[in-house]
């Protein structure tokens, strides 16, 4: 068996151009796997919006009819006071003072009560009660 050790120009234009061949191959590769991984990224984000609407804050209307149906009758349907509530002092929730409270402190009045109020702790969830915190938050755009 014979070896060429010499130059074959025919040899050297077919290497070059499979090299070529080869390097278009692999950025067009690099283009398509880019744009898959875009894909894919755009499909996700997407899935978690829909997640997030789907799937509302607590300000709800489940929120809002625990309100009615336990704050309300003191508190009035905007937070306001109802005529009962103001008769016992019950503060406006819509006001600066309630709503720069803590969301921790909020809760704590809902679960355990104050003053007058009575506490709500083992008639209502932990999330029930964090809801309602969110809700009141919600009034002071209602004022």
């Amino acid at each position: 068996m014979r070896f060429w050790m010499g130059k074959c120009p025919e040899l050297e234009e077919k290497i070059a151009s499979k090299g070529k061949v080869m390097k278009d191959r692999t950025e067009r590769n690099v283009l398509i796997a880019s744009i898959f991984l875009l894909m894919i990224f755009v499909g996700l984000t997407l899935f978690v919006v829909s997640i997030a609407r789907a799937n509302p804050a607590p300000d709800s209307a489940a929120s809002s009819a625990t309100f009615r149906a336990k704050c309300a009758m003191c508190h009035g349907p905007d937070g306001a006071g109802s005529t009962v509530g103001k008769s016992m002092n019950v503060p406006d929730l819509r006001s600066p003072a309630v709503q720069k409270l803590p969301d921790a402190q909020l809760a704590q009045v809902i679960s355990d009560g104050k003053g007058g109020m009575p506490p709500f702790k083992n008639s209502l969830s932990e999330d029930q009660i964090h809801s309602l915190v969110s809700y009141v938050r919600s009034l002071h755009q209602k004022k």
